[in-house]
């Protein structure tokens, strides 16, 4: 059964009770992973393996995500800042125990490629907490893989548009 959070803005990312930040570089320009992230929502399950369906709704202005294991969310997008930031709020899901999520994916040049920043910002009960600390090591593989995964999918595209 789903369930609304409580909304939060921007500024919960870095102000949220528990926030995991987890890093990567692509060899990808900044362009190609904010495209993939942001323009390319429907694509997602083809990188991000946790990910069973993403798709947009209202216009782009909100995003639907199905993981695996049955969890749900209905989001807000909070910024889509071209080459550097792409931030979205859940609204609803059907995860137990969250009370807000906020996840914000920034960009940086490096090199001739990109470094991903990741944060995941919640609130929840003292539980959710303790569930959190023992999964972050999973969500932090599970990060840096679909970040390997995307970039590798860039760079088969760069070489077939050349």
């Amino acid at each position: 059964m789903a369930r609304r959070l409580r909304p939060v803005g921007l500024d919960f990312a870095e102000d949220a009770p528990i926030r995991l930040v987890f890093t990567a570089e692509t060899t990808a320009p900044p362009e190609a992973v904010y495209q993939a992230l942001a323009a390319e929502v429907e694509g997602w399950p083809r990188w991000f393996k946790a990910v069973t369906l993403a798709r947009p709704t209202h216009g782009g202005a909100g995003r639907e995500v199905r993981l695996r294991g049955g969890v749900s969310f209905q989001e807000t997008v909070m910024a889509a800042v071209p080459e550097q930031k792409y931030a979205y709020r859940v609204d609803e899901t059907n995860a137990p125990g969250m009370r807000a999520l906020l996840e914000e994916w920034r960009l940086a040049p490096a090199g001739s490629g990109t470094r991903v920043r990741w944060t995941f910002a919640t609130d929840g009960p003292a539980p959710y907490r303790l569930a959190l600390t023992a999964v972050r090591p999973g969500l932090g593989h599970s990060f840096r893989t679909a970040v390997r995964t995307l970039d590798g999918r860039l760079a088969a595209r760069r070489r077939t548009d050349q």
